[in-house]
């Protein structure tokens, strides 16, 4: 028996490290998946390594009410239902002080991160409403909870969900629906290469050596093991588990 069995997921960001990692983990333990993401090709990559018997895709801007509406429709299609919807589609942004912050690059942060997040929620939830409730996650950050100098359009948008996770976990706690927040600290994945290098130019392998010297566990995270936390948090082993802040983080919130 797996801890998802008939159940459907829908995952956006579903090509990246942490999206397909989680995709993987969810099939493993019985769930059909829907990946949602930009790329097409990235998107076929993922469904490839997963088993297109257990997981399909669907290319949607997650920024969009029209592709937010048409993704939710297509799961509802393709499995009938909705059970489990990982909001965890993000962009990192710019590394500049706020003066010199492109503000193009800022709206366009806010856009997926945050707007994205809202729009998903507003289309799942009555979906999985009428299927007697679920688990909605959302991928946050450290940076939700911490600020960090450069960041500040990332750092802005991974606070907004936590508020917004808090406030979508009250309005749906009578729908039978949970809504939490995983909090990952830097894991290895595309995002945070582009990071270094961008916090260091052409010394990111210094900057990765910093970053990991503030993680108490002295390591960066794997993919894996945030999906691990969002497994739990889509399982009925989180089943009196709603509107809370899951850090996966090495012990960085502790400082």
């Amino acid at each position: 028996m797996g801890k998802l069995d008939g159940r459907v997921a829908v995952i956006t960001g579903g090509s990246g490290g942490i999206g397909r990692a989680a995709a993987k983990l969810f099939v493993n333990e019985g769930a059909k998946v829907l990946l949602v993401d930009l790329e097409e090709r990235a998107l076929r990559g993922a469904i490839e390594s997963i088993g297109e018997n257990h997981a399909s895709s669907v290319c949607a801007d997650v920024t969009s009410d029209d592709d937010a509406q048409r993704y939710v429709k297509t799961a509802v299609e393709r499995y009938g239902r909705i059970d489990v919807y990982l909001a965890n589609a993000g962009v990192e942004g710019s590394v500049k002080p706020i003066p010199d912050y492109p503000i193009e690059v800022f709206d366009r942060v806010i856009a997926v991160n945050v707007r994205g997040v809202w729009l998903g929620m507003k289309h799942v939830i009555p979906v999985m409403a009428k299927g007697g409730g679920g688990s909605i996650v959302i991928t946050s950050s450290t940076a939700g909870i911490h600020g960090y100098p450069g960041a500040s359009a990332y750092v802005t948008s991974k606070h907004a969900v936590i508020g917004m996770m808090r406030t979508a976990a009250l309005e749906c706690a009578p729908l039978k629906i949970r809504v939490n927040t995983v909090n990952p600290a830097p894991i290895e994945t595309r995002m945070m290469r582009s990071l270094e290098e961008q916090f260091a130019p052409g010394h990111a392998g210094q900057a990765k050596e910093q970053f990991q010297s503030t993680i108490p566990l002295g390591r960066y995270g794997q993919p894996e093991e945030v999906a691990d936390v969002m497994l739990f948090l889509a399982s009925d082993q989180s089943r009196f588990c709603t509107g809370g802040v899951y850090m996966v983080d090495g012990g960085v919130s502790s400082t």
